[in-house]
């Protein structure tokens, strides 16, 4: 019998052909994603690892390692140094050139040093600085040229001084809470109004506590230091990547510095690592063990490898997240593969019917038979396999050998490394596929009467019938599924948004499998109807739309191929654009404009009072492509008399008309006028604020404890979905009640929103060489990095999902290529009473493309569903949900499709054409 199928197998490679490039492809898929995520673990893994350089041991502990505890390391008897790992980032100032640079202390023993130098020395002394390269190039460097950082230094207020007490900030970043007599208030109150923050290592003046409070806190205070570059340096294996590459000072000017920005009262320095190099020949576990013993509590001793796994799998979950959401869709494209590989079985079973009926009559058995098919698919399964192994390491290595001619800022392996799971497992897999697709066609094999060898050979057809049991598996499951679809979006609006995910995911599995379990029953019913719909009465077309029906389980087991794939797509898209529209809403109604410029944060005299926004800022910005109008405002802090207490708050002055122009939620101004104050509504619920109640409005306390100019006013609050802290007047008010407020922050509308990826970073760039710095912050920024976000992923997602479609096309032309081969004498009959061979190709186009073309749109139509449920489900959390249909995605895979149905049939309409009608009317 082997020789047999090895025989049969030749004779039909034609028919085996499109299966096994259906395997191959997903195979190499499969191969492929195996690879990357090694890959992808390697290079993660080895980034964090090249941090600890050449170092021995990393010592770690749950709350942090203390000073007392490092000098407990350093002398612990077999251990030649120890350093702390320590990143912290500074402003950098060079001319008219600023930013802001991550550093690190310079090692104490070349083993601890990740970077290498390019030009110059590393800091040895104070007052010395190394700086990538690219850093120093932005920044117009050279060795020796002085670069200015700068550093916050926590200053007490006199009587914090007199008592020695102050308040607690995080990371030396000022407190954000206005403390009023007699009572805590709401955190925030007196940050700026356009959500800005000033970055970790600045002072923000707007933060800290109101002059006018009892007791004063105390404040940060600016302070520059000069340094010389002595150094340029180079990050070979990408330790720093994430953070643009790392600077390194000297120790001492670190230890320093960082002492200078601790508020009375924090805690002590605790490291989260520390570095140990090991003295020569001292044993490694032994000093592991000293260690351990000697910190004591929840410390932990590894080896750079073992604390660079352990990172990795924390960043992760630990899980390899990244290799199972692709595994998952290369499992989505084998089952793709496997329906085309059950179709082609069942044909070539259904082709064979008088050769197996012949092996009956000369004494095969059943048994033999079906071992006969299930041979076939193995050998088949192996071979395509192997090859799409082969593919798929060839993909990798041409992904790997493009990416090493780019800049990417890590490293990556030149060659791939083929591991035994890479190759095992897509090569039992793709076998296992295979046979498992062939059972139903080799049980088939064996239910051949030799008596058929005896008949007359007429075209092959297979039973169309469907058992009771699989109609009623299929309403269950699809009515069930849609009741979970349904109670998952409602749980979803009700707030409980990981239980209604969990509902609506468990029934739209649910609800699809029991519509693919009963396409049988109604697909090629709906592919005839379209097919009758769409043709009209030309005798070709209906020949098409007849054909469809006369095999309806490859009719069904093809058209479903297509939908698997399309409702993927569709569902992912949809999901998507909707889920970006919401959060767009979202975006809008929590800010007022699509960016602020502010310079809020940034008071180098120390006091609360804002700093005036240079008019060339404003200018510079309204030249910036795609930047559609720029409105500057003034502001002031206030204070506000709520309960007897004066709290401190922002107030902005901005034209009501202008503001109403470009502001996207109009609601956030509505009602601003002379006489009116726009409250926040977060603003509003922390102080008890209602629309109509009358605030008083008066100049803060200057810094220099003079008195302010100005005239409080008795303003109306309008309570709106404003976002921020920030109170909002018009200019004229605000000039009442504080003369000479300056213009301090603008308001910048982009012509369109959808452009944010491109216009923020053009915005920061014109902006960069400003005398200050400026916060550029508001919607659009975050607009442009979730999109980006969203189209990445979503780019990903529909890319791997297109193999499963590109697999069921694949499918599409081997349904055409036996139909061709099993209608021969069919076809030959038509030919001979007057149908043409452009009606006969015509004809099979027709029918390709009804086939594809009915998938496609069931598809979409069950993905926009799937997509909508998903996004109500998962969104409702954040607000109202807005559904949204993929148009262009959409039209996409309908013309990919029709014309994937029509391109499938060209091979096999010429194969028919050129068939003559005597030949064919001769084959027994």
């Amino acid at each position: 019998m082997v020789r047999l199928t090895l025989a049969q197998m030749r004779r039909s490679i034609g028919r085996l052909s499109a299966a096994g490039i259906a395997i191959l492809i997903g195979t190499a898929f499969l191969t492929a994603t195996l690879l990357a995520g090694n890959i992808i673990n390697r290079v993660t893994t080895d980034s964090i690892a090249a941090q600890f350089a050449d170092s021995d041991l990393v010592v770690s502990n749950g709350p942090g390692i203390d000073p007392a505890g490092l000098e407990d390391i350093r002398g612990t008897e077999g251990v030649e140094a120890a350093d702390p790992q320590v990143l912290r980032a500074f402003e950098l100032v060079s001319g008219g050139k600023r930013t802001y640079q991550v550093v690190v202390p310079a090692a104490s023993d070349p083993r601890f040093e990740a970077q290498e130098l390019v030009e110059g020395a590393m800091p040895t002394r104070s007052g010395e600085i190394a700086l990538p390269s690219d850093v120093a190039e932005r920044l117009g460097l050279g060795l020796g040229d002085p670069v200015t950082v700068v550093r916050s230094v926590w200053t007490p207020g006199a009587e914090d001084a007199a008592a020695g007490t102050g308040t607690t900030a995080d990371e030396g970043a000022p407190s954000e809470e206005a403390v009023a007599p007699e009572e805590t208030a709401p955190a925030d109150a007196t940050a700026d109004g356009d959500g800005a923050s000033a970055p970790a290592e600045e002072a923000a003046p707007g933060d800290e506590a109101a002059p006018g409070d009892e007791s004063p806190a105390g404040t940060f205070v600016d302070t520059n230091e000069k340094l010389t570059l002595v150094g340029t340096l180079d990050d070979p294996m990408g330790a720093y990547a994430q953070v643009g590459g790392a600077g390194v000072l000297s120790n001492d000017d670190l230890t320093t510095w960082e002492a200078d920005s601790y508020v009375p009262g924090e805690a002590t320095t605790a490291y989260n690592a520390v570095l140990v190099a090991l003295a020569p020949g001292a044993d490694l576990e032994a000093v592991r063990s000293s260690i351990t013993s000697s910190l004591g509590g929840d410390a932990k001793v590894w080896t750079s490898a073992e604390y660079a796994k352990e990172q990795a799998a924390q960043m992760t979950g630990g899980e390899d997240v990244f290799t199972y959401v692709i595994l998952t869709f290369a499992a989505i494209a084998l089952l793709v593969a496997a329906l085309v590989i059950a179709n082609t079985f069942q044909v070539l079973v259904a082709q064979r019917t008088r050769t197996l009926a012949l092996l009956r009559c000369v004494g095969a058995d059943r048994k033999q038979l079906s071992r006969s098919v299930l041979l076939e698919a193995i050998i088949l399964g192996l071979v395509a396999s192997v090859a799409g192994i082969l593919f798929g390491i060839g993909l990798v290595q041409l992904a790997l050998t493009v990416a090493g001619t780019m800049d990417l800022g890590i490293p990556l392996p030149p060659v791939v490394q083929v591991t035994a799971v890479a190759v095992l497992v897509p090569l039992l897999v793709g076998t296992v596929v295979t046979l498992v697709a062939s059972f139903s066609p080799a049980r088939a094999a064996t239910r051949v009467a030799p008596l058929a060898a005896l008949r007359p050979s007429d075209a092959p057809t297979l039973t169309s019938g469907a058992g009771r049991v699989r109609l009623a598996i299929s309403s269950i499951l699809v009515v069930g599924g849609a009741g979970l679809l349904v109670l998952g979006v409602l749980l979803g609006q009700q707030g409980s948004a990981q239980a209604g995910l969990l509902a609506a995911t468990a029934g739209g599995a649910a609800s699809f499998v029991g519509i693919l379990v009963g396409a049988i029953f109604w697909l090629p019913k709906v592919v005839s109807l379209v097919g009758k719909v769409l043709t009209g009465s030309g005798s070709t077309a209906k020949l098409a739309a007849a054909n469809t029906l006369r095999n309806p389980r490859r009719t069904a087991a093809t058209s479903t191929a297509l939908l698997i794939g399309v409702t993927l797509v569709a569902m992912m898209s949809t999901g998507a654009v909707s889920a970006r529209m919401s959060m767009n809403n979202e975006l809008d109604g929590r800010y007022p404009v699509d960016v602020s410029l502010a310079t809020d944060g940034y008071d180098e005299f120390g006091g609360n009072q804002p700093v005036a926004l240079p008019q060339s800022t404003i200018g510079t910005a309204e030249k910036v492509d795609g930047v559609e109008s720029v409105v500057p405002l003034t502001a002031t802090s206030v204070t506000v008399d709520l309960d007897g207490s004066d709290i401190t708050f922002l107030a902005r002055g901005v034209d009501p008309e202008a503001a109403g122009t470009l502001v996207r939620d109009k609601e956030a101004v509505q009602g601003l006028a002379p006489g009116t104050v726009v409250v926040p509504a977060g603003v509003a619920k922390d102080w008890g604020i209602s629309s109509g109640d009358q605030l008083v409005l008066a100049a803060a306390p200057l810094p220099d404890d003079g008195d302010p100019q100005g005239t409080p006013a008795t303003l109306e609050a309008l309570v709106t979905p404003m976002g921020g802290r920030a109170l909002l007047v018009t200019p004229q008010t605000l000039e009442g009640v504080a003369t000479g407020t300056p213009v301090t922050s603008a308001w910048v509308g982009l012509a369109d929103v959808n452009d944010a990826a491109s216009v923020v970073p053009a915005l920061q760039d014109a902006l960069a060489e400003s005398d200050l710095p400026i916060d550029v912050t508001g919607a659009a920024v975050e607009r442009a990095m979730y999109q980006k976000v969203v189209d990445t992923i979503l780019g990903v997602i529909v890319g791997l999902l297109a193999v499963a479609v590109v697999i069921a096309l694949i499918g599409v032309a081997n349904t055409l290529s036996l139909s061709v081969i099993e209608r021969r004498r069919e076809s030959a009959t038509l030919r001979a009473i007057g149908l043409s061979r452009s009606q006969l190709r015509w004809m099979l186009a027709i029918e390709g493309m009804l086939i594809a073309g009915v998938g496609a749109v069931l598809g979409i139509l069950l993905g926009i569903l799937y997509g909508w449920a998903g996004a109500s489900a998962a969104l409702a959390v954040m607000g109202d949900v807005t559904l949204a249909v993929p148009w262009r995605d959409v039209a996409l895979v309908m013309v990919v499709a029709l014309v994937a149905g029509l391109l499938a049939s060209v091979i096999p309409g010429r194969s028919a054409a050129r068939t003559s009608p005597v030949e064919a009317l001769a084959v027994d």
